[in-house]
């Protein structure tokens, strides 16, 4: 363990996958020493998932954005609150890392965007507040996506290598890690295809474990040619807008039908990241929401032939991972460390980021 100062640091995460607001609790040094503490996540109601899924792809504030924002700025507050009376916390948290809600990501123009009030959050908890923190990264020219890599490398610092650790929410994304070396980036779309079809077709927000998918017939015709798309052979860093693709091809198919066939291009969407990784990992260890679609972890064992295991395997929380490490960057913006670095990010030079909100 390191010698520096232990900091208590809570983690709020909201994803594109809509599915709620995880906060969770560390007590680390920002470096090496990380401890899991605890974990919790509150579920948006079917009426504030609306309110954010109309947002998607705003790139100025209007009427709607500030509405929606609000409710998360409210959200978050009220899961903080929540989480610290369930679990006795008191003034004894040094900061909070706020992601915010993404509503829109384009590297290519150098902009995205997560809403959020982080100055609002500190001002209501009382607790210092580090938020912004994709901002840095992308002024550096960056692509400001996936930014929980590093935090990958230090979870996983003990597990045999190479090893891969899969995100799979709103969009997938990947991190290989050897002995010496990482390499990230997103792989393709994850959860939010598959979540928006369910919502249009069945008035369900996912596929409970992959059931209506498990019943269909794959159209593997269709995610053949979403696979050719340029972004697939692009070489990392890359990354991705949760509505970056056209899937208008599954109108067309059974409900069945095309849940399969998008939950196949997850999956081999995944596999099409492995031409851009130095060596197979012996083992992949999926985190996300994603993890709890049965038929999806089926289809990810059969395309990459290979162990594929849900981050508990390796005594992670797929849960609260992201949540924890934004707790861990907070820490890492108050020492001024890096959150990103070129493997991650493609941004020049290893970069810190974040900003403080002080309450």
């Amino acid at each position: 363990m390191s010698l520096d100062k232990v900091y208590r640091a809570i983690g709020m995460m909201s994803g594109t996958s809509l599915d709620g607001v995880d906060v969770a609790l560390i007590e680390t040094d920002g470096r090496d020493h990380i401890e899991r503490i605890a974990s919790d996540t509150a579920h948006y109601t079917s009426a504030e998932r609306d309110l954010v899924r109309a947002v998607f792809g705003r790139k100025k504030p209007d009427q709607e954005v500030l509405l929606a924002e609000k409710m998360i700025t409210d959200k978050h507050v009220f899961v903080l609150r929540n989480f610290m009376n369930n679990h006795d916390l008191d003034d004894s948290i040094d900061v909070i890392g706020f992601h915010g809600q993404t509503i829109f990501h384009d590297p290519a123009e150098g902009f995205t965007w997560q809403i959020g009030n982080a100055k609002d959050l500190a001002k209501a908890t009382g607790i210092k507040v580090v938020s912004d923190f994709r901002k840095e990264d992308m002024a550096a020219g960056g692509q400001g996506a996936p930014l929980l890599p590093l935090y990958h490398q230090a979870f996983a610092a003990k597990l045999s290598k190479p090893v891969a650790i899969v995100n799979i929410g709103g969009v997938s994304n990947i991190t290989w890690l050897s002995k010496d070396s990482i390499l990230a980036f997103d792989c393709g779309p994850g959860n939010a295809l598959i979540d928006d079809f369910m919502l249009t077709r069945k008035g369900e927000m996912f596929d409970r474990d992959g059931k209506l998918a498990a019943e269909g017939l794959i159209h593997q015709d269709t995610v053949t040619g979403w696979l050719r798309n340029p972004y697939f052979t692009t070489k990392p860093p890359k990354s991705l807008d949760r509505d970056a693709w056209d899937v208008s091809e599954v109108e067309e198919l059974s409900d069945e039908d095309g849940a399969a066939t998008l939950t196949e291009f997850t999956a081999r969407a995944v596999h099409a990241a492995l031409r851009h990784c130095p060596r197979k990992p012996k083992t992949f260890y999926v985190t996300g929401g994603g993890r709890r679609n049965k038929f999806l972890m089926e289809r990810l064992r059969k395309v990459l032939d290979a162990e594929v295991e849900m981050l508990e395997e390796a005594g992670g929380n797929g849960d609260s991972m992201e949540a924890e490490g934004f707790a861990w960057f907070a820490v890492r913006s108050l020492l001024g460390l890096p959150v990103t670095v070129p493997e991650t990010t493609g941004v020049p030079q290893p970069t810190t980021g974040g900003t403080v909100y002080k309450p």
